[in-house]
């Protein structure tokens, strides 16, 4: 990787760290008419619209192999339950709060390293997972007495969205970001919309699609094109920065998610939350430089293409 253009991967990170609360705001603001699954199936659609006029603007190729298309149909699938989890959790809960329990990832990352990659874990990381779990919890713990088995939700998209990321880190210097995209898009809504199908007429909540009115149509679209925007700029960003670089800028998303919050809802975090995400940020940002340290005392080589997944 060309560290000479860390700067425009830093820079395409920031983009990503504005735009992808307002994917979730649109998602909430949908949630208040539209099935959760019906919100996950028109993200890929219009996420897909989105894409398509770009990658035939810059005559990319469509092609992938076949094991890229595996890989790219993983990927969909990751972000397809974590879209779900997301928007599920964001029904009840404030985007603020939702967010911070899914900013668990850097430990999930951290024991998914070692389970795949046998990376190593010093008594130091294992410490600051078990306090920044312990942020989750003061987070959690109010959630699930106010809100109940939702407040898990978003354990649930940190965890699949991890599977996401390694996907795609895995895959930003074999396949065009803009390509990657469009196949997810497209991956995507093969799964979601025989889905929408099946279950129309069901009664089941969260499956039985409807019929949007027009401001719905407009939040539906915010969550297709803010999710195209946003996930191209993190795609490319990945293949510009190494990993250690941006990880911990991915926390700029809690202070727009908190001004969002604030602005459309009111939605403020209470001192308990507050506390929870000094926890979850602080042990994830100590994590994130311990690594960088590690990193640069025994440089590696990044992973082969084959070895990446």
């Amino acid at each position: 990787m060309n560290t000479t253009n860390t700067p425009r991967g830093v820079a395409l990170m920031l983009v990503f760290c504005i735009l992808a609360p307002l994917l979730d705001a649109s998602s909430k603001l949908a949630t208040e008419a539209i099935p959760v699954g019906q919100i996950t199936a028109f993200r890929f659609v219009f996420q897909g619209l989105c894409m398509l006029p770009v990658i035939l603007l810059m005559r990319l190729s469509w092609a992938a192999e076949g094991r890229d298309l595996v890989y790219l149909g993983l990927r969909a699938v990751f972000l397809m339950l974590s879209t779900y989890c997301f928007v599920a959790s964001v029904q009840y809960m404030p985007i603020a709060d939702a967010m911070a329990i899914v900013f668990v990832m850097p430990f999930i990352l951290m024991f998914l390293g070692k389970v795949i990659f046998g990376n190593p874990i010093g008594t130091t990381r294992i410490v600051a997972s078990i306090v920044g779990f312990g942020g989750a919890m003061l987070v959690i713990q109010p959630s699930l007495d106010t809100y109940g088995l939702v407040a898990l939700f978003p354990l649930g998209c940190a965890v699949t969205f991890s599977f996401y990321e390694l996907i795609t880190q895995a895959m930003s210097n074999r396949v065009h970001p803009v390509t990657m995209q469009l196949h997810t898009s497209i991956a995507g809504m093969i799964i979601t919309l025989p889905l929408m199908w099946l279950f129309n007429g069901s009664g089941i909540t969260g499956l039985d699609a409807v019929t949007p009115d027009a401001l719905n149509w407009l939040w539906l679209f915010g969550v297709g094109f803010w999710a195209a925007i946003s996930h191209l700029s993190m795609t490319v960003a990945m293949k510009y920065a190494p990993a250690s670089t941006l990880a911990p800028l991915h926390y700029l998303e809690l202070v727009m998610a908190v001004a969002l919050g604030y602005l459309i809802w009111g939605d403020f975090p209470n001192l308990l939350t507050w506390g929870g995400i000094v926890l979850i940020v602080g042990s994830g940002l100590y994590i994130i430089a311990h690594e960088h340290r590690e990193n640069q005392k025994h440089p590696m080589p990044p992973p082969l293409p084959n070895e990446a997944i």
